[in-house]
């Protein structure tokens, strides 16, 4: 079963979630430098902060909780400190461009949880042998979306389509870590739908997906409940194809991928 990772700052919705098998929640401290990077851009700016992180994790019995902090800085290890303090189960270090800067965290870390290393640049992609042997992490994560930004791509699945995310799936192989990518819209929504999506998390043996904005679109509603049954059913059909079927949905998604992106105004 993979992990479907939920962001929220909201304990009643946490509650939900935590009834839930195979929710793991997720508190969201990145603004540094985001706004910035998607402006313009209809992506979500998290207000949340080190406080929600105690009071997340005080209504958990069953999920994990992971935290996302700020890229590298001067504060850096006063806010993982406060993040730990506060019941992170593993923390997760944005926007890093070297092996030099996951080394540094890592070391801040000191071993106290997981470091789930986010990989979202041009730069971290091109020397993930470098940092994926470093002690100290748990699992990779590829957020496509900064990631397809930061290499001038038009489309956020086009590093999947093209071997991108694959390339890195290996490298967590080898190295024995979990490894998740993206988000992912409900079963039958986004451009590309939530359904191809999941084949492709399952054919390269992924562990995590972030849920997209539509799946707490009415937290005060049964619909969340309901949209995660969906895909796990998704997830279970999709569990039985043969070889030869997981490969012919490869190759339609890539071909899918390529004419969304075409579709698409080329970037300044």
């Amino acid at each position: 079963m993979i992990d479907l990772l939920q962001i929220t700052n909201d304990p009643a919705f946490a509650r939900r979630c935590d009834a839930l098998d195979g929710i793991r929640l997720f508190v969201d401290l990145e603004r540094t430098g985001k706004a910035e990077r998607q402006a313009g851009r209809n992506t979500f700016i998290s207000t949340h902060e080190i406080a929600d992180v105690g009071r997340i994790k005080s209504v958990l019995s069953r999920s994990s909780l992971m935290v996302r902090v700020n890229p590298l800085h001067a504060g850096t290890a006063q806010e993982v400190d406060a993040v730990i303090n506060e019941g992170a189960d593993m923390v997760m270090l944005p926007m890093f461009t070297s092996a030099r800067q996951v080394l540094d965290f890592c070391g801040i870390v000191g071993g106290r949880v997981p470091v789930v290393p986010l990989l979202e640049t041009a730069q971290a992609l091109a020397c993930v042998d470098e940092w994926a042997g470093v002690a100290g992490l748990g699992e990779i994560f590829m957020g496509l979306n900064d990631l397809h930004l930061s290499l001038g791509l038009r489309f956020m699945f086009e590093p999947l389509a093209s071997g991108l995310v694959e390339r890195v799936s290996l490298a967590a192989r080898h190295r024995r870590l979990r490894f998740g990518f993206g988000g992912i819209a409900r079963v039958d929504e986004g451009l590309l739908p939530g359904r191809d999506v999941l084949a492709e998390h399952l054919r390269l043996g992924s562990r995590g997906v972030i849920l997209s904005r539509t799946f707490n679109h009415d937290p005060s509603g049964s619909t969340f409940e309901k949209d995660v049954a969906a895909l796990r059913t998704a997830e279970a059909e999709l569990v039985l194809r043969t070889p030869d079927e997981v490969q012919a949905d490869a190759l339609r998604i890539a071909a899918a991928v390529s004419s969304i992106a075409s579709g698409m105004g080329q970037r300044a």
